[in-house]
């Protein structure tokens, strides 16, 4: 062949278009990131710029409150999670085996409804103080002291409780992969027990056990149930009462972005404090460490330890909510209830499946394509976990308002028939923002899954003549099925689960469970509450008993 006729083969060739499952990853990956830059947009260009005066009078206020709870709920869950790991991991005692899974159960309970029923079951009106003054004779509040219950401490509790299995799982399975042989080290050089588990277990589980502290104290900052019940004013808070009750989109975003920042810098730190900290096994013959059973007062003692997360986290809350929803069983009955309940099963249901069908194609479309930046933007796409429910709400809302309001004006002028609101009128904004909020859970689960099919079982697919879309329905689904299943799962329940972005984002009148739970324990109506939240619990458990199964 010719020079010239090699350049006219190269011209006719032409540029080199990426394949459609290229495009799709890139255009998902766009979904997920695009709530996050629209918030940093508003936040630099506000309508009109309050900034000066948030930092002059609220803003501290709910920066201190929310750093005070995200510390103190992570203190507390670390430590009560962490020891309840140790003590599982490590030894003999009555009821082991049955808390070793009991212990997951509070994953199933919103923090928001272990607050309802902490106040029900607390305050002045409740059986608790009631007891007390019946059996000591008081008359009126003035005749003794009681806790103050919608507090600061009393959200602390109430969450710690409700998040502590994130650090528990994580750090009971780092437990368990340590070696005898660093125990037995640490024993013949005569340390205790408390010197084994502080200077050698706890070390080596640290970055497990930071990893779940990150977990709950973000979890913390997404928290509005909680905290707007307890009348504990933060960041989260802040965003709604500026958006919702001043009318000013641009002040939100300018405290969601704060919140963001403050997400990033402890996911930064903690990414940090695992890079900086790496453990190796070096022993070839690797023993794991086996239970010792305790003597009898000691044994019961650690049953009792291990109970009181379980008690507080589990028990009561659901316990007081079965109170109310077998007292109050005329609430069953509530239409308005069913119609929650098909609210949430349609959008959460809806969701899922697009959430767990964009995070396939995702990580397929990157191993199709080969790559950098599309392999530098998979990592990326889980930044929607890390962003609380709000701030996806106004990153999501105000740009979908303005785009619904000039496609309706469009239509109008071009046609003379007035839609309305399709987008934000709907329960689109809605699915949008569970689809980025979970969508790591998705892409997790789905890169989990394809990195254990070898590659080897693709490429003779494609040699019998499958194109990429039957590779993927005839190799990869068969094999990455039950990952997808739990994903669909996980992924289902936390959008039953989500309050902030829900309250947000959803129609006018239209109720889900979560929401419908939050409004009739707003009014002080436990009972009308009841149902619904037995309805979420249920749910949760489901994802419980699967993620028990899968961490056997």
């Amino acid at each position: 062949m010719s020079l010239a006729d090699h350049s006219t083969a190269k011209t006719t060739r032409g540029p080199r278009w990426p394949s459609p499952w290229s495009a799709g990853a890139a255009l998902i990956a766009a979904v997920v990131l695009g709530p996050i830059l629209a918030v940093l947009w508003i936040a630099a260009f506000p309508a009109e710029n309050i900034w000066p005066h948030l930092v002059s009078t609220t803003l501290p206020r709910y920066m201190s409150n929310t750093l005070v709870l995200m510390f103190g709920v992570g203190v507390l869950a670390g430590c009560a999670g962490s020891g309840a790991a140790w003590l599982i991991a490590r030894y003999e005692f009555p009821g082991r085996s049955w808390l070793e899974y009991l212990l997951l159960l509070p994953l199933a309970i919103p923090a928001y409804v272990g607050a309802y029923a902490l106040v029900d079951l607390l305050e002045y009106a409740g059986p608790v103080q009631a007891a007390l003054r019946g059996v000591f004779g008081w008359q009126t509040a003035r005749d003794y002291w009681f806790p103050e219950i919608r507090s600061m401490g009393a959200a602390i509790v109430v969450l710690a409780a409700a998040l502590y299995p994130y650090v528990y799982l994580l750090a009971r399975n780092a437990f368990r992969e340590q070696s005898a042989s660093s125990d037995e080290v640490a024993q013949s050089l005569g340390a205790g027990v408390f010197g084994r588990f502080w200077r050698v277990g706890l070390p080596l589980a640290r970055p497990a056990i930071a990893a779940g502290v990150a977990i709950v104290m973000m979890e913390s900052v997404n928290d509005f149930g909680t905290v707007d019940y307890f009348a504990v004013q933060t960041l989260t808070t802040g965003i709604f009462s500026v958006w919702l009750q001043s009318n000013n989109a641009g002040g939100a975003a300018q405290i969601a972005a704060t919140v963001l920042a403050l997400v990033i810098l402890l996911v930064l730190l903690e990414k940090s404090s695992r890079r900086r900290m790496r453990f190796f096994n070096l022993s070839t013959r690797h023993r794991p460490v086996e239970r010792k059973p305790l003597p009898g007062r000691a044994a019961w003692l650690v049953t009792l330890a291990c109970a009181i997360p379980f008690l507080m986290g589990f028990v009561l809350p659901a316990g007081v909510i079965l109170h109310h929803a077998l007292g109050h069983a005329e609430n069953w009955s509530d239409p308005r209830l069913w119609q929650a309940g098909l609210h949430t099963l349609t959008v959460c249901g809806l969701a899922a499946v697009l959430t767990v069908l964009g995070g396939v194609f995702l990580v397929y479309g990157v191993r199709l394509s080969g790559r950098a930046l599309p392999r530098l933007l998979l990592p990326v796409t889980t930044i929607g976990y890390a962003a609380p429910g709000a701030v996806l709400g106004v990153g999501i809302l105000i740009p979908l308002a303005g785009l619904d309001h000039a496609l309706a004006d469009g239509i109008e002028a071009l046609t003379g028939y007035d839609i309305g609101l399709v987008l934000t009128g709907s329960a689109f904004a809605l699915v949008l923002a569970y689809f980025v909020r979970f969508f790591a859970i998705a892409q997790g689960a789905a890169d989990a899954a394809m990195g254990r099919v070898s590659p080897n079982l693709a490429l003779a697919a494609r040699s019998l003549g499958r194109s990429q879309g039957q590779t993927l329905a005839e190799v990869y689904y068969p094999l990455i099925r039950a990952s997808v299943a739990s994903a669909l799962l996980l992924v289902f329940v936390d959008c039953v689960k989500e309050l902030p972005a829900t309250l947000l984002l959803r129609p006018f009148n239209y109720e889900t469970l979560a929401t419908r739970v939050h409004e009739q324990a707003s009014l002080e109506n436990l009972g009308g509450a009841a149902p619904a939240a037995m309805l979420v619990i249920a749910v949760g458990l489901a994802a419980v008993g699967l993620l028990a199964r899968a961490n056997r």
